[in-house]
């Protein structure tokens, strides 16, 4: 791993991600005089004002991820989110006005989407959307498309990183390391396979999820609410979206999956899915680098990570 950014390479990273995008929307016709920022974390998301367009640039990257890699990927969530719009599903869609695919600019790769005004006065109510996130799987279940096998566990990523933090006892120190390596042994086989999955937890059905804790992405708009980020869609099990939320939001999306006459989240499923999600949690620190208050953001689920069950309990 390398040194840790600075604020002023953090600053000039923003930058060149808001001139890529700004050039990129003008050279698809858009009308960019104004480009603000809207988010700036792992992507820096971008109003391209006056144009009713907002571009995503993401800026911090597994080393494995190449920007061919990270189109498809891309183009997956963009082909999943205009098809859920056209379902009458409430998402933030792609934009209209430029063609549906990842442009690559500035050695960036970014998305382009319609802007939608948000409400910055209404605080998240995380149980009433983890009911709603049951309405998206219900809606998600007839997607026609092709999606990869638990792609979001990023499995790869997970085990490259597990070796890199070896040789840094400052980010992770060599019990805890040696705890995560011990799991992923036992876990990994289930997050590459789907047949290892289907024969472990048999009878659990796998259908496009949208991958990355939907129920902490559904943007509050002044008009209603809007799954956005599908960045990480994928195939999976339904409690890959649910993890690590606990008991009383387990509940909600309980009650919204009765209400849409599906099954309810399975305990061991969660077991599984909460440990590869400490486990990418752990993997994450070596992005540090490029985003150095991720140290602190993990913290949490490393401290949780440590009361938990040996590899979810799927060791017994």
């Amino acid at each position: 791993m390398t040194d840790f950014a600075t604020p002023q390479h953090l600053a000039r990273r923003t930058c060149a991600a808001i001139d890529a995008a700004a050039g990129a929307g003008r050279d698809l016709g858009l009308g960019v005089t104004d480009a603000t920022v809207l988010h700036d974390l792992f992507s820096v998301v971008v109003h391209l004002a006056p144009a009713p367009v907002v571009a995503r640039v993401p800026t911090v990257l597994p080393h494995s991820t190449d920007l061919d890699s990270l189109a498809r990927r891309q183009q997956a969530e963009l082909d999943v989110t205009w098809w859920l719009a056209d379902q009458g599903t409430p998402v933030i869609p792609p934009s209209p006005l430029v063609p549906r695919e990842p442009v690559q600019r500035d050695g960036f790769s970014m998305t382009f989407w319609q802007f939608v005004e948000e409400d910055p006065a209404r605080e998240p109510d995380y149980a009433a959307n983890c009911e709603m996130v049951a309405d998206l799987h219900a809606a998600m279940r007839a997607y026609p498309g092709r999606l990869p096998y638990l792609s979001s566990a990023e499995p790869r990523f997970v085990t490259e990183s597990l070796a890199l933090l070896q040789n840094h006892p400052d980010l992770i120190g060599p019990a805890e390391l040696d705890r995560a390596r011990r799991e992923w042994q036992i876990l990994e086989p289930l997050v590459r396979s789907r047949a290892a999955f289907e024969e472990r937890f048999p009878g659990i059905d796998l259908q496009p999820i949208h991958g990355d804790s939907p129920p902490a992405n559904i943007f509050a708009g002044v008009d209603r609410d809007l799954y956005s980020d599908f960045e990480l869609v994928t195939l999976g099990p339904v409690e890959w979206d649910l993890a690590a939320l606990g008991p009383a939001l387990e509940s909600a999306y309980d009650r919204g999956a009765r209400r849409n006459g599906m099954r309810p989240l399975d305990k061991d499923v969660l077991g599984f899915v909460n440990a590869v999600g400490m486990l990418r949690a752990i993997a994450c620190l070596t992005l540090a680098p490029q985003l150095p208050p991720l140290v602190e953001y993990v913290k949490p689920a490393i401290d949780q990570w440590r009361t938990m069950p040996f590899a979810g309990g799927m060791a017994d």
